[in-house]
């Protein structure tokens, strides 16, 4: 086993830390403070390729394996304070354009697929809905075929980026009959007229990624907006999951490493009874604890990776790393706001941001439950089920 990362891979991630630092969290502290979105910004962070990271270049991404990938993303939520908007980016690379990347025809590529990579549109991808969260597939938004054309209608909620979106990827029944084989996937541009956006309320956590709920009434697109064929949206959806679950994850491991970092620094300068509170067991403990965890949570993610660039079976991997680091954030935000006791949480000091953040990583891409469910199927626990894709 080679554990190394090149030197090539060294730099690269250095670079993508260095610009989070020094450009993407300039304003962050306002923007956390306003919860707001900042398309300026996001233009930014495209220009420099986090919107399109493993697409191929000739469509204006960087052409990065999954690892690779990996280590970008890790390396942007090491060093940026906004993890809304790291959420919003991820979002819109992994589950929109990848999916139009690897399913779309030559014509939607054309047409979209570059200024989805570059930023000048932002996707937001549109399955959730009000009686499906787990049971993806159970869609009631349906999609009946006229002509050369079809007409959408139904609700979505929960859509990340949906206020500020220019293009939708929407999941919708064709044949609900057929369960996980009828189902169709369509990008509908925001303009739409039989599309309506409204923005969801204010959230406790990845406050400047906006989302909202999409309304579809006599919504129509005509067939050459659908991605695939007619019935694969189910399995290019899991696909599209299959990269979320592996790779924004990273962004959870940069973004363990850089409150570890602030928590040292507050066990070794914070003094109680003459000495640094990082003396007494019970705080070093806890840090040690929380090192072995972010460590675990590495090389799940590592391992994940490697294996999907070999085409080795990977569903299980990418299962045990999402599972593990999105609850070992979880923890890790409880153990930084216990070391920083009062002040932890003030909002002001932002310690709480992780705990925050990382609370609603134990449900999108799949709940914890789910992935459970799944890794207890990989022991010969469970027979096989579509859950969450």
């Amino acid at each position: 086993m080679d554990f190394r990362v090149s030197e090539e891979q060294r730099r690269y991630a250095e670079h993508v830390r260095g610009f989070a630092e020094d450009v993407l969290s300039v304003s962050a502290e306002a923007r956390l403070a306003e919860g707001r979105f900042d398309r300026a910004v996001w233009h930014e962070a495209a220009e420099f390729g986090l919107a399109g990271l493993p697409v191929p270049e000739q469509w204006g991404g960087s052409g990065l394996r999954a690892l690779d990938t990996m280590l970008a993303i890790e390396a942007l939520g090491e060093g940026c304070a906004d993890m809304g908007l790291v959420f919003s980016l991820c979002a819109h690379m992994f589950a929109c354009a990848v999916p139009i990347w690897r399913h779309g025809s030559d014509d939607i590529c054309d047409h979209y697929l570059l200024k989805v990579t570059s930023g000048r549109l932002i996707a937001a991808n549109a399955i959730t809905e009000p009686e499906s969260g787990s049971d993806a597939y159970a869609l009631r938004t349906h999609a009946q075929r006229d002509g050369r054309r079809y007409v959408l209608n139904g609700q979505k909620c929960f859509i990340t980026n949906a206020p500020v979106a220019d293009l939708f990827l929407v999941y919708a029944a064709t044949d609900p009959s057929q369960s996980y084989f009828g189902i169709s996937a369509f990008l509908v541009e925001a303009d739409n007229p039989g599309l309506k956006v409204v923005p969801e309320g204010s959230k406790t956590g990845l406050v400047t990624s906006p989302w909202g709920s999409l309304y579809l009434d006599d919504c129509i697109v005509d067939e050459s907006s659908r991605l695939g064929p007619e019935g694969a949206g189910a399995s290019i959806f899991h696909d599209s999951m299959t990269w979320e679950r592996a790779c924004l994850f990273a962004a959870y491991v940069g973004y363990m490493q850089r409150v570890l970092a602030k928590c040292i620094h507050y066990a070794q300068s914070r003094r109680q009874y003459q000495r640094p509170i990082g003396h007494n067991q019970s705080v070093s403990n806890r840090l040690v604890d929380y090192k072995l965890r972010l460590e675990a949570g590495r090389l799940l993610l590592y391992r994940a990776g490697w294996l999907y660039d070999q085409g080795e079976p990977y569903e299980e991997a990418v299962a045990q790393s999402k599972l593990w680091i999105s609850e070992s954030a979880v923890q890790g935000g409880l153990d930084a706001i216990q070391l920083f006791g009062g002040g932890g949480v003030l909002r002001e000091a932002g310690v709480d941001r992780l705990l925050l953040d990382s609370l609603p990583a134990r449900i999108f891409s799949g709940t914890s439950e789910i992935q459970r469910e799944v890794l207890a199927r990989h022991m010969g626990l469970r027979s096989h089920s579509p859950l969450a894709g």
